[in-house]
């Protein structure tokens, strides 16, 4: 492919195609990589596809009016890729707009990859404190509405700095960040530095963080003290309950399960009935006469399917179900006349 030479804005490029040029890797600047998640095993995926077959997507980038360099909107990932391949340029293609409309055109939508939550939320943040955007501005920018922008500036305006940086290496979910972290910290700073470093050492399934967080709520001041001294003994007791609940339903088998399942209908049941004479006495809602009836429903065809398994089932009187199957066709036997029988 044949190229030609070309100077923007002060600096020296080599045009590829049409408005796609091939830049230095020096001359961009990062200036919002504090706005995306480092997600190394994706680094590494895009590395090897671009080894494999190249540079498939350019970079965003604008050129302000008498910078030297040009500043990088989207393809954070590509560069670090690129860079982790020892690479020396990148294909950048320069948007005929200013650093604003650029980053509102990334955050509609328009980039190559979804963005998640907290990657949006900083780079509002960014729109809002550096860019001087208001709220309304960034909603009509991106085709938005304002309550989604005042939601993702809450994501990061409640978090401490800290808890933010854990989310964008990557190492804290922006779940555990946003229903765990964040208000921890709001209650109490000391108690969320102190999970957040557990965290940082072993990281935990969501799961495993919301019952944590759940008994830390209900708990009073020293047992929270215990919980967030020795947050890994809490979640190794729980691990191994689930392991011992694991192995009691390995051990009762599907019939054991059938049984629990069937003795919490039965309390359910129960619940239902002693809170019925209530319902009636206040009128019941209109939702509730197509629920009971749909409950009915789904108990009769569970009745109706027992009857028939019970009724069908090989385990029934075993020696004369092997003796007739072993048999195989008898012949017709001489029976009395039914005269004689009476």
């Amino acid at each position: 492919m044949r190229s030609n030479r070309a100077t923007v804005a002060g600096m020296e490029t080599t045009a590829t195609s049409e408005g796609v040029q091939e830049v230095d890797l020096h001359r961009l600047e990062l200036r919002f990589a504090d706005a995306r998640v480092i997600e190394r095993r994706a680094v590494e995926r895009l590395a090897r596809s671009i080894e494999r077959s190249g540079q498939l997507v350019a970079c965003l980038a604008v050129v302000e009016p008498g910078a030297a360099q040009w500043v990088l909107v989207d393809g954070y990932r590509r560069i670090a890729a690129l860079r982790r391949l020892g690479r020396d340029t990148a294909c950048v293609q320069p948007l005929a707009a200013d650093l604003a409309q650029a980053l509102l055109g990334v955050l509609a939508g328009t980039g190559a990859r979804p963005w998640a939550v907290i990657e949006e939320a900083l780079l509002v943040r960014e729109l809002v404190q550096r860019l001087g955007l208001s709220a309304h501005e960034i909603a009509r920018g991106c085709g938005r509405d304002v309550s989604w922008v005042s939601r993702r500036l809450l994501l990061v305006c409640g978090p401490p700095e800290p808890i933010l940086a854990a989310v964008r290496s990557a190492a804290v979910s922006s779940w555990a960040a946003t229903r765990v972290l964040a208000p921890l910290a709001r209650a109490n700073g000391a108690h969320a530095e102190r999970l957040l470093g557990a965290l940082l050492q072993a990281p935990w399934s969501t799961r495993e963080l919301r019952c944590w967080f759940e008994h830390y709520q209900s708990a009073p001041h020293a047992a929270r003290e215990r919980l967030v001294s020795h947050p890994q003994l809490f979640v190794d007791a729980l691990r191994a309950s689930a392991q011992q609940r694991a192995g009691e339903r390995l051990r009762a088998g599907p019939e054991g399960e059938w049984q629990r399942d069937s003795q919490r209908l039965l309390g359910l049941i129960g619940r239902l009935r002693c809170g019925l004479p209530a319902l009636m006495a206040a009128g019941l809602p209109d939702p509730l006469p197509g629920v009971f009836e749909r409950l009915c429903v789904a108990l009769e065809a569970l009745r109706a399917q027992l009857q028939r398994s019970l009724d069908h089932d090989p385990r029934g009187d075993p020696p004369q179900r092997a003796d007739a199957a072993a048999a195989g066709p008898q012949p017709a036997r001489h029976q009395p006349p039914a005269q004689a029988v009476a």
